[in-house]
């Protein structure tokens, strides 16, 4: 995507701005995530028994969440940006399971674009794909706030 000044940004409200390259999700990724947050559910970490009993491990549904910000940076090329901050989300939603071994990515459209403070609010319907499935794996409305000089 080109260049576009912070102060242009609201010329993208409603347009996919991007879409990441497919990152693939590995037990120990997982594995990293449950040290993380302490959520050690058979499910994601015990590989033998997740995979007699539904298929294999599946990644944690926040941790597809949390990839957001990974798989966004470089999607838009805003210019003018001092800093910015994750101000939440509005809507999630876990749509599918990610199976350990998939790969992801995310496919982002802006949504609004609106003077918060200081700052621009922007809003974005985020779409975590997972490769050669039909649904995806997330799909939340977040909220970035950034800064210009």
């Amino acid at each position: 995507m080109e260049p576009i000044a912070l102060k242009d940004v609201g010329t993208l409200i409603g347009k996919e701005v991007g879409v990441s390259d497919w990152l693939q999700i590995t037990q120990e990724r997982v594995n990293q995530f449950a040290e993380a947050t302490g959520d050690f559910q058979w499910i994601h970490v015990d590989v033998e028994r997740a995979t007699r009993e539904i298929g294999g491990p599946i990644a944690h549904g926040y941790l597809t969440l949390s990839l957001i910000p990974f798989l966004s940076a470089g999607l838009v090329n805003l210019t003018g940006v001092t800093r910015g901050i994750n101000y939440g989300s509005d809507k999630v939603r876990f749509t599918n399971m990610v199976r350990v071994g998939k790969s992801v990515r995310l496919r982002q459209t802006l949504m609004s674009a609106d003077a918060k403070a200081s700052g621009v609010q922007l809003k974005y319907l985020c779409t975590i794909e997972i490769e050669g499935e039909d649904r995806p794996a997330c799909v939340a409305e977040t909220i970035t706030v950034l800064y210009g000089a």
